[in-house]
C-alpha cells in the first residue's frame, strides 16, 4: 500500500474492524456489478471510492433524461450515451488507481456461468426479475456471494447470499414474480435506490474485509413513505 493509498483510504483504515489489512483486501478484490442504472450507479461509486481493486460493470442500455432523477453519476449532456462506458469514465475520474472493466451487454446465463467464478462478490442492480434469477442461480452454482436489491415507489429491499445460505431463487419463485413491473411503470422516488445501492456496496465491503454481519438468510425492507424499516428472517 502506497503513502497515497494511506491518505486516500484513511477514514476506512481508521475503522478498527477494517484497518490496513482490510483495506489491502479491498485493493485486491474483484467485484462484478450487474446493471449501471440507479442501484449500480451508487454501488459502483462507493466501491470505487473505497478502493476495490477491480470493478466490472455490465449494462447494454443508453442514458435517457428520465434516468437522471435517480442515476446520479450521469448528467444532461450524457443523454444518448452508453451507460456502461459513461459510468466507467466517471469511476476512473473518481479513482484512477483501480481497474474498471466494461461489459457493454446483457449478462445472460451463459455469460454469468463464465464470469461469476472469476469474481469475489456479485452485486445485482438489475431492474427485472429474470436477471435476478439468473444472478441467483449462477452465483449459487459458482459458490460466489451476491447481494440482490430491488426498488419500487417508496420501497426497497436487499438480501445477501453466500455459499450455504438460502438463495434468492428458492425464496422468491419466478411464478410469484410474474406481476412485478419495472420502475418505468410503477414509478420510483429517486432517493430509494440510493439507499439500496449503498447497502449493496456495504455488504460487499463487509464481505471482503470480513467485518460485521451480512444480510444472509435475512431480507432488509423499508418503506420511506412512513420510514418503517424491517429485517425479516428466512
Amino acid at each position: 500500500m502506497t503513502s497515497e493509498d494511506r491518505i486516500r483510504y484513511a477514514r476506512t483504515i481508521s475503522i478498527p474492524e477494517i484497518g490496513i489489512e482490510g483495506q489491502k483486501r479491498l485493493l485486491e478484490a474483484r467485484i462484478l456489478i450487474i446493471g449501471c442504472g440507479a442501484l449500480g450507479n451508487v454501488a459502483a461509486t462507493y466501491l470505487a471510492a473505497s478502493g476495490v481493486g477491480e470493478i466490472a460493470i455490465a449494462d447494454f442500455d443508453t442514458i435517457d433524461i428520465s434516468n437522471l432523477q435517480r442515476q446520479i453519476m450521469y448528467t444532461t449532456s450524457d443523454a444518448g450515451k452508453p451507460k456502461c462506458a459513461t459510468l466507467a469514465r466517471r469511476l476512473r475520474d473518481l479513482n484512477p488507481k483501480i481497474s474498471i472493466v466494461e461489459i457493454p451487454h446483457i449478462v445472460r446465463q451463459q455469460d454469468a456461468s463464465i464470469l461469476f467464478p472469476t469474481f469475489d462478490f456479485i452485486i445485482d442492480g438489475s431492474d427485472n426479475p429474470a436477471t435476478k434469477f439468473i444472478t441467483s442461480r449462477e452465483a449459487f452454482k459458482a459458490m460466489k456471494p451476491c447481494c440482490i436489491g430491488g426498488v419500487s415507489e417508496f420501497k426497497g429491499q436487499a438480501t445477501t447470499f453466500v455459499p450455504c445460505s438460502i438463495p434468492y431463487h428458492e425464496i422468491f419463485t419466478e411464478a410469484g414474480m410474474e406481476g412485478a413491473f419495472p420502475c418505468s411503470i410503477t414509478g420510483i422516488l429517486g432517493t430509494v435506490p440510493g439507499i439500496i445501492g449503498a447497502i449493496q456496496a456495504t455488504e460487499a465491503i463487509k464481505y471482503i474485509t470480513q467485518t460485521g454481519e451480512l444480510l444472509t438468510d435475512r431480507l432488509l425492507t423499508f418503506n420511506l413513505a412512513d420510514m418503517k424499516f424491517q429485517v425479516l428472517r428466512f
